[in-house]
């Protein structure tokens, strides 16, 4: 327990220094607000869209609200063929390809409507539209301090009243409208300089409303003060007798060809461990892990004298017992009973080596063992006589060692 006591020691230092960081990370920092553009009609974070897509009803009591993902043409509640509907796209890109452009042309032409609201319009857009717009959120270009990043924004309901402005502490995320075709064009809104961020345009029986400032219908935006009444007045230019209301998020969630994910309005994420260091917490629990894995590996690394295990001699079981029983006949001088094993082992190495039946010793069994073994037939019949006679005889320790050599000097030559 003492050779590991150090290294206890050492890991509750460290996790005791890894608890006060976090704790006093985290009392030290303020609540802040969530800065990511959502978008989504689910998210009741301050730049979803829950609030602006759950007060569709008030605004069109008749119809039937619901949501879309699909490109145009593939519609599960709207039709291309149909008239009195209304496809809302608030999404921070709208870039479409020439396909989707024609048939969400040809919807409006068949009297429908498109409420779009969005900071950036492709190039093809701006051309059937045309307009000209400014492609990045010029405010943040010459913002001095930090209240310069608020949208201010105003509508313009009525031409003999003056316009009336709203605004939020929130991310500005705006552009504007630098050239329009002033014969399409009907000027809704404007931006806090004076510039169109906010008209409304007509092809064939349908209307199509372009709008540059996405975040206006935020969840933050709508729920600051008044500025509810910014987006009933932009309701309000839309005929409140549609069947059929849509929000598209289709071109929400759709990757243009910059690169961009629409979920967020940012870059896209480069692999999962930019998303779990988002969390200080799942931050700094990584870090911590790793430190922890490279100290245990460390450590680990150093080297260690093993224990070096005593290896005894073998010992030879089998000569010891040869040994044992030679001494216990030798003892007794049984020298007839060690004639008979020595003879009993002679004739099962006959049989088993040379395929010779033992029972009947004769001249022919003799013969047959010489032409086998090529051992001198005189030196057999030795061996086979002694054999023969080992019953009928006293053996004494002089015969035995005869015997013994003999069949020692057999072994050896066959």
């Amino acid at each position: 327990m003492r050779k590991y006591l150090p290294h206890i020691i050492f890991f509750l230092v460290i996790g005791a220094a890894i608890y006060m960081i976090l704790t006093g990370e985290k009392q030290g920092k303020k609540k802040q607000l969530n800065k990511r553009l959502s978008f989504r009609t689910t998210d009741k974070i301050p730049y979803g869209s829950w609030v602006a897509y759950n007060n569709l009803k008030h605004f069109f009591p008749e119809a039937r609200i619901s949501k879309n993902d699909k490109e145009p043409g593939y519609w599960d509640s709207l039709s291309v063929y149909d008239n009195n509907q209304l496809l809302l796209i608030i999404s921070p890109y709208f870039m479409p390809d020439d396909t989707e452009l024609e048939k969400l042309l040809d919807f409006v032409r068949n009297g429908n409507d498109i409420f779009l609201s969005s900071l950036f319009l492709s190039d093809n857009v701006q051309k059937a539209f045309k307009v000209n717009t400014t492609y990045l959120d010029y405010t943040l270009l010459y913002s001095s301090k930090q209240d310069d990043d608020t949208l201010q924004i105003s509508l313009q309901s009525d031409p003999s009243k003056e316009s009336i402005e709203y605004e939020y502490p929130g991310r500005k995320f705006s552009s504007y409208f630098y050239d329009i075709d002033k014969g399409r064009a009907y000027n809704l809104g404007y931006d806090h300089l004076g510039k169109v961020n906010f008209i409304k345009l007509t092809a064939g029986k349908g209307n199509v409303f372009v709008h540059h400032a996405p975040l206006a219908f935020s969840n933050y935006f709508l729920l600051h003060k008044n500025n509810m009444s910014y987006y009933e007045t932009a309701m309000s230019f839309i005929s409140h007798d549609k069947k059929q209301v849509v929000w598209d998020e289709y071109y929400t969630f759709k990757k243009n060809i910059h690169g961009y994910n629409r979920r967020n309005g940012d870059e896209d994420k480069k692999g999962f461990m930019s998303v779990l260091f988002q969390y200080p917490g799942l931050k700094w629990a990584f870090i911590s892990a790793l430190l922890l894995l490279l100290l245990f590996v460390m450590i680990e690394m150093r080297r260690k004298q093993r224990y070096i295990p005593v290896i005894k001699k073998p010992v030879n079981d089998s000569l010891e017992f040869v040994k044992t029983i030679g001494r216990l006949y030798f003892d007794r001088g049984d020298h007839k009973n060690v004639c008979r094993k020595m003879s009993a082992y002679f004739l099962e190495h006959i049989r088993n080596r040379y395929k010779l039946a033992t029972g009947n010793m004769n001249d022919n069994f003799i013969k047959t063992l010489q032409f086998k073994t090529g051992y001198p037939e005189d030196e057999l019949r030795a061996i086979v006589n002694f054999i023969s006679q080992i019953e009928n005889t006293a053996i004494t320790e002089q015969q035995l060692k005869v015997f013994h050599l003999k069949l020692e000097e057999f072994y050896k030559r066959t």
